[in-house]
């Protein structure tokens, strides 16, 4: 008994070594992006526990990792970046303190922040950051994954901890196009929640693209390229690129599964390059759990 324990174990060794081998990409270099297209990333930051001091996620763990973060971050080259868990939090917090959004404003004055405000009447974890000199916020909003969408931090179906979808309208300060971008971040362990979540976000998005608009889903789906989540988000007129490599890597650049962070778009856009997992350590260190996703699209009038 003793040695067919042993065998399972090697066996699930040698199983979760080629996993990581299939889904790693080493040293993938972030390419600068050609003119006139419109880089969009998604990246999954992880929170901080604001009253923890030391061990993962703390905010000593933050003092560790804010710089390979910023680098990380820089390395995208990104017009818009979409982040989730952007949250600083402890049990009674109120949302006001948010030590990863500051942090990055503060480092990167050429970018802006949409998709946030006061917490009491704008969910602030899940902010659109945005090169200022390319793109103008026109208008904003959230729903959350509840059936009681419009209701700030409502919980979700299954009352588990509120989940939401922000968005951004933006327009190009170049081209003069106007296009959304949703920004989603689903749970990872209800099936039916994330079926419903999926569901209610199709039919936020629908009515957007049937009437003609450029519209971006982006996100942390916690699924994997064409599950039944994918599918019905697809029916609002979306599609996904096919994200290669994984994106969740357990903070220690181990990949047992293939991506569940994603970017799709609506047919009026064209993509150029990716998407690309930058699945990298910056300045030593792994700034999150997750890695970034980037792609490099055309919006409709640069086709022309």
């Amino acid at each position: 008994m003793f040695r067919g324990a042993v065998g399972l174990l090697a066996l699930l060794t040698l199983v979760a070594c080629a996993l990581h081998v299939t889904n790693t990409e080493r040293d993938v270099a972030v390419q600068a992006p050609g003119d006139g297209v419109l880089r969009i990333a998604t990246y999954n930051v992880h929170y901080i526990i604001l009253n923890q001091q030391t061990g993962a996620w703390s905010v000593g763990d933050w003092e560790r990792r804010k710089g390979p973060f910023d680098s990380a971050f820089k390395a995208l080259q990104a017009d818009l970046v979409a982040f989730q868990e952007m949250e600083s939090w402890s049990r009674g917090s109120d949302g006001s303190v948010n030590l990863t959004r500051d942090f990055l404003v503060e480092r990167n004055p050429a970018y802006g922040v949409a998709a946030t405000g006061d917490w009491r009447n704008f969910p602030t974890t899940q902010p659109i950051f945005y090169l200022k000199n390319r793109l103008q916020p026109i208008d904003q909003g959230w729903f959350f994954f509840s059936d009681t969408p419009d209701v700030i931090y409502s919980r979700t179906f299954n009352g588990s901890f509120p989940a939401f979808a922000s968005w951004v309208q933006f327009e190009d300060r170049t081209t003069g196009d106007r296009f959304r971008v949703a920004n989603v971040h689903f749970e990872y362990s209800s099936r039916s929640n994330k079926l419903q979540s999926a569901a209610l976000v199709r039919d936020r998005l629908k009515p957007w693209v049937d009437a003609g608009e450029t519209v971006f889903l982006v996100g942390d789906l916690n699924a994997l390229h064409g599950a039944r989540t994918m599918e019905i988000l697809e029916e609002a007129g979306v599609t996904f690129d096919r994200t290669p490599g994984a994106t969740y890597h357990l903070n220690r650049g181990v990949h047992l599964i293939g991506a569940i962070d994603h970017l799709s778009r609506t047919p009026d856009v064209d993509l150029v390059a990716g998407p690309v997992v930058v699945q990298e350590r910056f300045d030593g260190a792994w700034p999150s759990d997750h890695h970034p996703v980037y792609a490099d699209y055309l919006l409709p009038s640069a086709k022309q």
